[in-house]
This record gives structure tokens, sequence and C-alpha cells, in this order.
């Protein structure tokens, strides 16, 4: 993984890192086993910068910000029921911002327990169904605002703006997603000539700003002492957040109570279905979910990537 990089790193004299390694063992909160290629490919936003997913080989490299030092790793598969993760920086934090996307500290067994019940999605049962998060729900609520209203491509030359040009950068050149400060920092011309954000850049900047200046704590909203409703009506009073945008980060909030029902979403499932179904018919057939409808309803739209 580093190897190809350490020239790059030499000729800057100083700035050579040390290069780690470490295992993190692949079972959840409930002792359920979790499939690290699956979820991986839990969704598209995983992929988006700094994240770099490489669904074939079961891999994610991706830079994080630890302090005031940003360092890259590199998740493989390792020996059975274990991860192996390498790192080029500080290691510091690294390990835990890792267990902490992976969402090891989840406990799915209810929910497999349910699906292995259902012939439509037993196979999730086999450690799907994690969402791989970001380090903070900030980045997810960012990445998840430039999503609406576009084409991918547009969502990804947005991501890919804001991590490149503010992001800070690890010793192999790799850049993490930027703090709310650096984005608050960022004037109106950056949002409309360099992310090209359209509509979408008054809301990022007024949500760094809220966030840097201590006035919005979204990290808060991890809190699992918070209902999903009171979650949902403080996301939906954020700027850019409307149902499907709260829906989707209650998702990567694990918090799956609701349905992401979009433009995608709803196709998709007449697709499989063979026919159109107005919502409340889809939230029926998921209803026995309780808790886990939501999840169940993703894993039953994206079974083609993710069982793989």
């Amino acid at each position: 993984m580093f190897a190809g990089n350490a020239a790059r790193r030499n000729a800057f004299g100083d700035s050579v890192a040390k290069e780690w390694s470490a295992e993190l063992e692949l079972r959840g909160a409930g002792g359920e086993p979790v499939d690290l290629r699956r979820t991986l490919a839990s969704h598209g936003v995983a992929d988006l910068p700094p994240n770099e997913v490489d669904a074939q080989a079961g891999t994610l490299t991706t830079t994080l910000a630890l302090g005031r030092r940003a360092a890259t790793v590199c998740v493989s598969p390792g020996r059975k029921g274990f991860a192996r993760v390498e790192g080029a920086g500080p290691s510091t934090g690294a390990l835990d911002a890792v267990r902490h996307m992976l969402r090891l500290d989840a406990d799915l067994s209810a929910f497999y327990a349910a699906a292995a019940a259902d012939p439509e999605l037993s196979w999730a049962a086999a450690g799907a169904g994690r969402m791989l998060r970001s380090p903070t729900v900030f980045e997810d609520v960012v990445k998840t605002i430039c999503t609406t209203n576009c084409a991918w491509s547009a969502t990804v030359r947005m991501t890919s703006a804001l991590v490149d040009l503010l992001g800070a950068e690890a010793p192999d050149g790799r850049r993490a997603f930027p703090a709310a400060a650096a984005m608050a920092e960022a004037g109106e011309a950056f949002y409309r000539d360099d992310v090209r954000a359209g509509y979408r850049g008054a809301y990022l900047r007024s949500l760094a700003e809220s966030v840097a200046e201590g006035r919005l704590d979204l990290e808060a909203l991890d809190d699992p002492e918070l209902g999903d409703e009171e979650v949902a009506d403080r996301l939906l009073a954020l700027p850019g957040c409307g149902p499907y945008a709260t829906a989707h980060i209650m998702m990567l909030l694990g918090r799956y109570s609701r349905l992401v029902l979009d433009s995608w979403t709803r196709p998709t499932y007449a697709r499989l279905r063979g026919r159109k179904a107005a919502d409340r018919t889809i939230e029926r057939r998921f209803r026995r979910y309780r808790d886990y409808a939501g999840l169940a309803f993703w894993l039953y739209l994206t079974r083609d990537w993710v069982e793989g």
C-alpha cells in the first residue's frame, strides 16, 4: 500500500512518515460477524473523497484528520475474521476512527434475526448491513447535502474540491476532509467558482460557520439517548436538509426507522417488484423490521452490489 509513496515522501526529507500496521477484529457489539467488503460497498457516499474504495479487492484507503495532523490509512482483508489496517503518519486516534467508520460498536444481531426469516433478505444476515460512516457527523451531513438535486458527477466534483482545496494534508500528499473552520473561512466565491456548489454553497457555508462557532453541535446527534424524532427534527432544521437528506443522514447515524424514498429508490423498488408502489405500500412491506425498516429497504434495493 505505502511502498509506492516512500520515494515521494523521502524527497521532502523531514516529512517522512512512520509506517505502522494493526489488526481489527471484524465483530459487532452483539458478537455478530462483520463482512468488510459488504460494509465498504454499503452505499455510494462511502466512496466519496477522501475515501477510495476498491470494491473488488475489498479495501478502503482514506485520509483522516487527527488533531492538527492528517494520516492516510488503508483497510484491507486480513486473516479470517480480521481486517488489516496500515497507516502512514500519526497512528494515535487512527484505529479508533477506523472502528467508528466500520461501525464495530453497533449491535445488528436483532436485525439479522429478522432478516434470516425473510427469504428476500436472509443473505444479509451473513455480515451485511453496516453503513460505512465518516469520522464525523459533520462530514456525513456535508456530503449528503452535496447529493441533493444533482447528478452523481456533480456530487463527486463538489466533495473533491472541498477535500483537495481545504483539507489537511497527510505526509503522503493526500488530504483529509476539511474541518468546519476551514469551510467557514472560505468565501462565497470559493463555493461558487471552485466547488461550483450552486445554491448549496450558501447552505454549506452557513452550516460550517454554525459548527465552527459552536452554535451547532452535529456530533451530539450520535447520542443514543436522543430519540429518532428529535434527531429528525434537528436535521430538518439544518440549511439544505429536507426529508430525503434527513432520512439519508439518519441511516448513516445508525437510525434506520425511516426509509430513504427518493428519485432513485422508488423506481429501483418498482423495477425489482415489477410494478410501481405507493410510499405507504413500500413502508408496509418493511414494517415488520420496526426500527430497522429503512435498513431492510436499503439492502433489498442494493443486493446486486452489496452481496457481490
